[in-house]
């Protein structure tokens, strides 16, 4: 079995060019553990988590294990629509696991730690990410930095977000997908 761990953005992802970028991630990471199964291990946050969980599920036979640093009703309340309360509860019915980690003090530490057990957790990691510095605490950058410092395999899909201005060093186009530290 493979752990694929999911970090990225939770909006604004350009719908057109980041699911074709998931699938080539997901592609390559089959082919680099042939016959393995996949465990998708996901929060399922807005944005990225979801779409990762979405296009795995879409292509593979995955198993879903989902780790929660805040109560299920408790993390629901950062879901500003009653159609993404709807789309968690039903992603959430259909793990095979939901892990339960323990509390920590605040909101933001809570994220934190949840990043950190998928990260810590995870053979491969597919961040959804547009280069930024984390803008908080288990932010996509924090977790992607701690992974190269770690040398897990990382699938990046850029992922340019709406009103922050892509890094030029990067010179990416959204849904290009670059591979760290893979076999």
């Amino acid at each position: 079995m493979v752990v694929v761990g999911v970090t990225g953005h939770r909006n604004s992802l350009d719908t057109e060019s980041i699911p074709s970028g998931v699938d080539r991630a997901l592609n390559k990471i089959n082919e680099v553990f042939p016959g393995e199964s996949l465990i998708i291990l996901s929060p399922l946050a807005e944005g990225a988590d979801r779409l990762v969980v979405h296009r795995a599920m879409e292509m593979f036979n995955v198993q879903l294990v989902v780790p929660l640093s805040l109560a299920v009703n408790e993390y629901m309340l950062d879901f500003n629509t009653e159609s993404s309360r709807n789309e968690f509860a039903h992603l959430l019915d259909q793990a095979n696991q939901v892990l339960e980690i323990p509390a920590s003090k605040n909101r933001e530490d809570s994220y934190l730690a949840a990043g950190l057990y998928v990260l810590d957790n995870s053979d491969v990691l597919i961040a959804l990410w547009d280069g930024q510095p984390a803008r908080g605490p288990g932010g996509t950058g924090q977790i992607v930095t701690k992974a190269r410092d770690k040398k897990i395999p990382i699938a990046w899909v850029f992922a340019c977000q709406e009103n922050l201005p892509s890094n030029p060093a990067y010179q990416k186009k959204p849904g290009e997908v670059t591979f760290e530290n893979f076999p």
